[in-house]
């Protein structure tokens, strides 16, 4: 199949190299011409596992170009995937002026028949808003058909995720269109879930508000096992081994963050609303997030006292392993909390140190080059991400260099006994 992608952020990259990998000739579109450049001189404006070699063996095979002509990617296409960002607005909704300019772009420069996919995550009944936009600036008198295929990509495993898909939706209108897709997804051997494109739109927000609420829960929980003496690890064990509940998303931590959940969350909520249903057990799943972070910085506070004068490491930035995304980072809020408290920090990121430059201010952090130097003279260590390489710290260092051997593991990503055994006083989350 032909294929647009317009967008190459983490999910119209990903998905315009997963599906040339399969065999489909895919152009990628972006209205940012640095981007572009970078792509086509065999740069990657992202990080993601495994994307970088999955992206120079397509455009090497012919099969994965890049351009920033939305008309060149329109001609040259059959389907066209909308995957542009949909941000939040201060009210909790969300901003589709970048699908609605896509929208009106395709339009203009449309020919003959094509199936235009909302990739993007979008609220319901934006499909119908994207068709009523092509068919009011589209000038040719040609047909077109509107899909909705929501993506369910987690950073950091975003490629094994679609080419690897628990299963795909796909929101259509007409067997022509369903048809159209189902080419497109053939290879990937997964179930596919055919239905209308308000269905499919909720589907997308439900799911990861689900998955929202299933994180709040367990960090409610933790609060409870911290009161009790209990160890929210064992719990956790203990109720995901019931098939009806499952281990996955049962960690507890600083609480959810980048730029999937809290904003989904949001949305479906502001939705909701809109619709006339008071979603109360989501605005609570928003509550306990937001307390998750109070209860950890109070945790410092308490043992520190005093924050003003000391310096304190902080190991990973990203809101999650794997990425170098810090937008809506619980690290980051974490950072700026501490430094808003008068302390000074000491950071460390495998991925995400220059993204993280962006956002931290200058002077009241110092960026570390080396995990084990994070703790050179610091009152205390926190662990705020969590990267697998955290558990092959230097712990014996690490004392030997701290002012006071302290640690904050806000991810659990330590051993409590060795830690301990070590001489650190060390509090993790409900354990």
């Amino acid at each position: 199949m032909k294929i647009a992608v317009i967008g190459t952020g983490y999910v119209g990259l990903v998905t315009g190299a997963c599906f040339s990998e399969v065999g489909h000739n895919v152009i990628c579109v972006d209205c940012d011409e640095q981007k572009i450049e970078l792509l086509q001189g065999g740069g990657i404006p992202i990080y993601e596992p495994g994307l970088e070699d999955l992206v120079a063996r397509n455009v090497a095979s012919g099969r994965l170009s890049f351009t920033a002509s939305t008309a060149e990617g329109v001609e040259k296409s059959d389907v066209i995937f909308i995957a542009v960002p949909t941000p939040p607005l201060d009210d909790g909704s969300v901003d589709l002026s970048f699908i609605e300019f896509v929208a009106r772009e395709i339009a203009t420069c449309m020919t003959s028949y094509k199936v235009i996919v909302d990739k993007s995550t979008v609220p319901v009944k934006t499909g119908e808003k994207v068709a009523e936009t092509i068919k009011r600036y589209c000038k040719a008198d040609c047909e077109f058909d509107v899909v909705s295929n929501p993506e369910f990509l987690r950073e950091g495993f975003a490629v094994d995720d679609l080419m690897n898909p628990d299963r795909v939706v796909i929101g259509g209108t007409s067997d022509r269109a369903n048809e159209a897709m189902q080419k497109i997804y053939q290879p990937f051997d997964a179930p596919i879930v055919f239905t209308d494109i308000n269905s499919a739109e909720l589907i997308k927000h439900a799911a990861n508000s689900f998955l929202a609420m299933k994180i709040s829960y367990i960090n409610a929980v933790a609060a409870i096992c911290e009161a009790s003496g209990a160890n929210v690890e064992e719990v956790a064990n203990g109720i995901g081994m019931d098939d009806r509940i499952g281990r996955r998303f049962l960690n507890a931590s600083l609480g959810f963050g980048g730029s999937c959940f809290p904003k989904d969350l949001s949305a479906f909520i502001r939705i909701s609303d809109d619709l006339g249903y008071d979603f109360g057990l989501l605005k609570e799943v928003q509550k306990i997030n937001a307390s998750q972070m109070d209860r950890f910085v109070k945790k410092i506070t308490d043992t520190l006292w005093v924050l003003k004068g000391k310096t304190i490491g902080v190991l990973g930035l990203a809101f999650k392993q794997n990425t170098d995304d810090v937008r809506m980072s619980p690290a980051i809020d974490l950072c700026n909390r501490l430094i808003k408290e008068g302390a000074f920090l000491r950071v460390y990121d495998p991925k995400a140190m220059d993204k993280a430059k962006m956002v931290l201010p200058e002077g009241d952090v110092l960026f570390v080059d080396d995990m084990d130097e994070v703790s050179i003279g610091c009152d205390a260590l926190v662990v705020a991400t969590e990267w697998p390489e955290f558990k092959q710290l230097d712990l014996v260092k690490s004392k030997e260099v701290m002012t006071v051997p302290i640690i904050f593991d806000g991810r659990n990503l330590l051993d409590p006994a060795l830690v301990e055994k070590l001489g650190f006083t060390y509090k993790s989350i409900g354990r």
